[in-house]
C-alpha cells in the first residue's frame, strides 16, 4: 500500500517521463509544524488543511499543533461520511466547526479516546471553543478552476470526495496560480489538492534551470528523499490542481 502512494506521489509531483531535478533552491520556506505521517489512511485532506492552518498561525506568532486522528473519529459520526473517509480541505473546515479540534499531543491516535476539553495557556475550552480560535467561521475561502462553468462564480466539485457539496469559487488557472504564489509568498498556510491527493504548500523554489516549484508538506513521514517534503512543479499546479484553500486575507491581498 506504502508503495503504491509513493508511486502515486512521483506522478503527482512530476510529469512522465520527466527526469526530477537533483537540486533545489528555496526561494521562502514558511514555517510549519512536524511533519506527521497518515499511515495506510485516505485522510491526507485533513492532514494537508490541518497543516494549511497550523502555518498560518505560525505567521501570526501562535504555535498550534492539532490533531488529524480526532478528526477521523469524528467522521465516524458523520452519516454520509465515506467508509474510506476521504474527503476534501473544505470538508475539514467544515468539521472543526461542527465538532471541534484539539491539539495533536492529546490525541495523537484514532485509538485514544477523544478528550472533552482543551487545556491552553492556563485557560479551559470545549473542542468547539478552541476550533473557532483556530479557524473562525468563514476565515477561509475554497478555490478551483474549471472552463466548464462560469469564472468568479462558485461551484459544486461533484466529486464522491466532497460529500458536503461544498461550494468553491471558480478563477482561470493563471490566477489560481498567480493568488497562491502571493500567499505563500507572504507566509500564509495554503491547502492544495489534486483528484488523488493533498498536501501543504509551505514554500516556493527553483531548480538549476530556473523552473518554478511550489515545496509541499507531505503526510508521509519523514524517511522519504526530502524528510517529508516534496516539489510540485508551477506546470503541474496548472495541470493538476483541484483545489486550493487559503484565508480570505491571503486570497484578497493587502489593502
Amino acid at each position: 500500500m506504502r508503495n503504491l502512494l509513493y508511486l502515486l506521489a512521483l506522478l503527482l509531483c512530476s510529469g512522465c517521463g520527466e527526469e526530477k531535478p537533483r537540486h533545489y533552491t528555496h526561494e521562502v520556506l514558511n514555517r510549519m509544524t512536524p511533519v506527521k505521517d497518515q499511515g495506510k489512511s485516505e485522510t491526507c485532506w485533513v492532514y494537508a488543511m490541518l497543516a494549511a492552518i497550523e502555518t498560518e498561525h505560525l505567521r501570526w506568532g501562535d504555535s498550534v499543533n492539532l490533531s488529524p486522528a480526532y478528526i477521523e473519529k469524528a467522521l465516524e459520526r458523520e452519516p454520509n461520511a465515506p467508509e474510506n473517509k476521504r474527503g476534501m480541505g473544505a470538508t475539514l473546515l467544515r468539521l472543526i466547526q461542527k465538532h471541534g479540534i484539539v491539539a495533536y499531543d492529546a490525541m495523537r491516535t484514532v485509538d485514544t479516546p477523544a478528550p472533552r476539553f482543551v487545556f491552553m495557556l492556563g485557560a479551559e475550552y470545549t473542542a468547539q471553543e478552541f476550533a473557532r480560535s483556530v479557524c473562525a467561521p468563514d476565515e477561509y475561502i475554497a478555490l478551483t478552476s474549471t472552463g466548464r462553468e462560469p469564472y468568479y462564480k462558485y461551484t459544486d466539485i461533484d466529486l464522491p470526495d466532497n460529500w458536503l457539496h461544498d461550494r468553491f469559487l471558480n478563477i482561470p488557472k493563471d490566477s489560481l496560480l498567480a493568488k497562491t504564489v502571493r500567499a505563500v509568498s507572504r507566509h500564509h498556510g495554503v491547502c492544495w489538492e489534486s483528484k488523488g491527493h493533498a498536501m501543504a504548500i509551505v514554500g516556493i523554489a527553483h531548480d538549476d534551470a530556473g523552473h518554478k516549484y511550489f515545496i509541499m508538506k507531505n503526510s508521509w513521514g519523514t524517511k522519504r528523499r526530502h524528510k517529508g517534503l516534496d516539489y510540485l512543479s508551477f506546470d503541474d499546479f496548472k495541470a493538476k490542481t483541484l483545489a486550493v484553500e487559503m484565508t480570505r486575507e491571503a486570497y484578497e491581498g493587502p489593502r
